[in-house]
């Protein structure tokens, strides 16, 4: 199958997530997407592994997010190596880039200064929390955009401290955002020839992902998030809505009639509380009631009893029942990135479908340098 972005060169001078995630993306409907690293060192992510997992020298993580790339090797601070990228800039697509505000001017590959190399680019860039402002300096990391963002009194119980999302959401959003931005300032550039200039911020993105939470805040006088005391899945939703303990395990609970729950569960003290305002203002007396009766029977008892009346409700799956089911075999989620004989990381595919065709790229993630005499033949270098 012909991918939609074949053809198009993306020069790739970001690290760790947020930049490469988009990367991954692009590189995932066909772009060719080259890594420009620091020699020796590469990009940091090389280095940052989760769990202490690592794959011939470098983290399973950047093996993770930099799959189906290639990486050119070069000292931006060396008059030859730079004069070197920049006759690359000058024949890609897009470039992409996460340093701190300032530094890609003081290594000469500023938006300007492209442009004028090559003026139809799209240069795109991740910053932590925007080039203006007093925070413009702040290390982007993706925790402490979750916690200047307010995002972390979200999860949790209403008695509890702060709670972070347990995956890198800001980075992952962020990333997202990037490559719509380019994919958009594609479209325009097809259709006018024009280049554009793209900017996201991890605090941007993981703002709008608050948009309830933000707009209730400025709508209704300044409201914060409250935290449901038990049971919490959403501060801004009344009972039922949260994750129950039964008696074998977990059941989530989302919205619904009071009233058709009393009945499925066959527990009429609900049905007292049908009305929706109190269901917010009296969910904490209600999702304890719920809590003191789901945990008298297993899960699947009470997943068959919501199903029959088709109130949405799930049970709780860890990674290994996710994984054995055959809900999660029907999607086809995996694949093996493969760097070199021996070197295979099991990870998951690309979430997009092109003519009912999932995206696999078993290309790994490079070694570092390891295209360098490629592309410095094939571009003139």
């Amino acid at each position: 199958m012909k991918l939609p972005l074949e053809g198009l060169t993306v020069l790739e001078f970001s690290q760790y997530l947020a930049g490469p995630y988009a990367g991954l993306r692009l590189a995932d409907l066909g772009a060719r997407v080259i890594k420009v690293e620091r020699p020796k060192w590469g990009d940091a992510c090389r280095q940052l592994a989760t769990k202490n997992m690592w794959a011939d020298g470098d983290s399973v993580l950047f093996h993770t997010i930099n799959r189906n790339k290639e990486s050119f090797a070069a000292n931006l601070k060396d008059p030859e190596d730079l004069a070197r990228v920049k006759k690359l800039v000058a024949q890609a697509d897009v470039l992409t880039h996460n340093f701190r505000p300032g530094i890609m001017d003081r290594i000469g590959l500023d938006y300007d200064t492209v442009k004028a190399i090559n003026p139809g680019i799209v240069y795109a860039e991740v910053s932590g929390y925007g080039k203006v402002g007093p925070w413009r300096d702040k290390p982007g990391q993706d925790l402490l955009a979750q916690s200047f963002s307010g995002l972390v009194w979200h999860s949790g119980e209403g008695d509890q401290p702060p709670v972070p999302f347990g995956v890198a959401v800001a980075d992952m959003m962020c990333g997202t955002h990037l490559a719509q931005g380019i994919l958009a300032a594609l479209v325009r550039k097809k259709r006018s020839g024009i280049g554009a200039k793209v900017e996201v911020s991890l605090l941007e993105s993981i703002l709008d992902m608050q948009f309830e939470g933000l707009t209730a805040h400025l709508n209704l006088d300044n409201q914060t998030p409250k935290r449901s005391l038990s049971n919490n899945a959403h501060p801004y939703l009344g009972a039922p809505y949260g994750v129950y303990q039964t008696a074998d395990g977990f059941i989530a609970i989302a919205m619904g009639c009071m009233k058709k729950l009393a009945d499925a569960l066959e527990y009429p003290a609900l049905a007292a509380f049908e009305d929706q305002d109190r269901c917010f203002a009296e969910r904490d007396e209600i999702k304890q009631l719920l809590a003191d009766y789901l945990i008298q029977q297993p899960t699947s008892y009470w997943q068959d009893r919501l199903t029959k009346v088709d109130f949405w409700a799930s049970e709780v799956l860890n990674y290994q029942q996710l994984t054995s089911s055959e809900a999660y075999k029907a999607l086809d989620m995996e694949l093996s990135a493969t760097r070199k004989p021996g070197v295979a990381i099991t990870t998951t595919r690309c979430p997009i479908r092109l003519n009912g065709q999932a995206l696999k790229s078993e290309k790994g993630a490079p070694a570092l340098g390891s295209g360098n005499a490629v592309i410095e033949k094939e571009f003139g270098l």
